[in-house]
């Protein structure tokens, strides 16, 4: 896959205003700040696809991408560090449980983990709820780059112990592993 063709289709808050499309759907959960935004840039091969920002929480509904019309990624709020009201977040954990749990569209969610840091407690709570719900799940490592060569086998086994499942480097910064992962959700979608 040489030439991927990506486009922003719309935000959404709640999964009645998510767009009507039949595309399997990749949703992306991770802490504020992982590097979900400059993931999908980075997969698109376009730095200005997704709006990236260095305070967290800046994601404040479910962006909606289309990839070549092959699957669709959907960028969700970061949990984590948001300065926004208690009630702001119970209403996005409400929104975000009634799009996880019920959008049909949905192949697998994708957990993105910093490779600079410890798994967070925040991270084991997602696990555990996706678990709970038995939702399909793969890993992506972020900012990989940012780890000595040497230690990506151990950041990686680290990762694959806590989680089990299939877990993913990727290097926005360098857009390594972008052949890698899009060869990985196009044969999901298979």
């Amino acid at each position: 896959m040489s030439q991927i063709n990506a486009k922003f289709i719309i935000s959404a808050e709640k999964l009645s205003q998510c767009p009507d499309f039949s595309l399997p759907e990749f949703p992306l959960l991770g802490r504020s700040n992982v590097g979900k935004s400059s993931f999908i840039n980075a997969l698109a091969n376009n730095k200005k696809l997704a709006k990236t920002s260095n305070t967290p929480g800046k994601t404040r509904l479910i962006n909606f991408f289309n990839f070549s019309d092959i699957f669709t990624v959907a960028d969700l709020p970061g949990y984590g560090y948001a300065k926004v009201s208690k009630e702001a977040q119970a209403r996005w954990q409400k929104y975000l449980e009634e799009y996880l749990l019920n959008r049909k569209q949905i192949k697998s969610l994708i957990q993105f983990i910093d490779a600079r840091h410890d798994i967070q407690k925040n991270d084991f709570q997602m696990r555990e709820w996706v678990s709970a719900y038995n939702l399909p799940i793969f890993t992506v490592v972020t900012k990989i780059d940012y780890v000595p060569k040497g230690k990506h086998g151990s950041v990686i086994a680290n990762v694959k112990k806590s989680f089990g499942g299939d877990v993913l480097p990727f290097s926005a910064a360098e857009r390594r592993y972008c052949e890698t992962v899009i060869e990985y959700l196009t044969n999901l979608c298979k």
